[in-house]
């Protein structure tokens, strides 16, 4: 590896019930299992890159509370760089509540805590030490976002976004992006463009490379993904499995991106990678439990 990969972003425990089907509104149905996982799409991703033999350097923001304690205890465990990972008496930790029904499709709401409490003042220069690429995601708030945005301009430093949960963003935080990698409701929110085939693909691409991103990645599920940058453009497609949960889905797809990138692998080769780990991911139950390791990889 080139160099650590950090990781700013959220820490959620995820509270999962397996159940048939998804209730209707207002209807109270029978789960077929719970599980207690650790979780949130920061964390997520950098335990899937430090699985895949990544240097990686976390920064959250965690509650002072069981499921904090916990977080933090399973991040050691993980190999992370946890020595930047801050702790409040004012928030408690992120949680989530996570359905999966028997297609192993979910549905998830997030109660965000002191994932939302992660400011730009809690960033000390030191996280960027030693680091060549920044992964970051939408569960903390968009100015801490934007102020690393800035800051790897300034340092010279890559970014990849996985613009999730989706919101609007202006044109002054993406031109500095290297990497985008939206799903394809995320596209759709952020361009309007609803990639259904190739023919919206390449304008929805289109989108985010004439604001100045170098290299787009969307997401398309079972199908793979799509790349666009200036000298791909095309679909690769994902690994055929039989999916049990997709939870952490795109997460451990993202973890893999990076360091992917990291070992200096080139773009195509790259995204293959990174939808193997993913199929691997989704024949697993949980989101941190189901990224895969190194040595599966082969």
């Amino acid at each position: 590896m080139k160099g650590k990969l950090l990781v700013i972003g959220s820490s959620n425990t995820d509270l999962v019930i397996n159940t048939r089907d998804f209730p209707k509104p207002g209807e109270t149905i029978l789960g077929d299992s719970f599980l207690m996982n650790p979780g949130g799409k920061g964390a997520n991703q950098a335990v899937a890159a430090s699985r895949l033999g990544a240097e990686v350097r976390f920064v959250t923001k965690l509650g002072n509370d069981v499921f904090g304690k916990a977080a933090l205890e399973g991040f050691k465990k993980e190999n992370l760089d946890t020595r930047f990972i801050l702790e409040t008496d004012n928030f408690p930790s992120g949680v989530a509540s996570i359905i999966v029904n028997g297609q192993g499709e979910n549905q998830i709401i997030v109660a965000s805590g002191a994932n939302m409490d992660l400011k730009p003042a809690d960033l000390p220069d030191q996280i960027f030490d030693g680091v060549q690429l920044v992964l970051l995601q939408l569960e903390i708030p968009l100015e801490t976002v934007r102020y690393v945005i800035e800051k790897c301009r300034i340092l010279d430093l890559k970014v990849i976004l996985n613009p999730a949960p989706a919101q609007k963003l202006d044109d002054s935080l993406l031109k500095d992006i290297f990497l985008i990698t939206p799903n394809e409701t995320e596209t759709h929110i952020l361009t309007g463009i609803m990639p259904e085939n190739e023919d919206s693909l390449q304008p929805a691409a289109g989108y985010f490379l004439t604001r100045g991103i170098k290299n787009v990645i969307i997401t398309l599920g079972k199908q793979g993904v799509y790349l666009s940058n200036s000298r791909h453009d095309r679909i690769i497609p994902a690994e055929k499995v039989d999916a049990v949960d997709t939870t952490a889905a795109g997460d451990v797809f993202n973890g893999a991106i990076a360091t992917a990138l990291l070992d200096g692998k080139e773009f195509v080769e790259a995204c293959r990678y990174a939808c193997k780990a993913s199929g691997i991911s989704v024949t697993r139950i949980g989101a941190q439990h189901s990224a895969p390791y190194q040595n599966e990889m082969i």
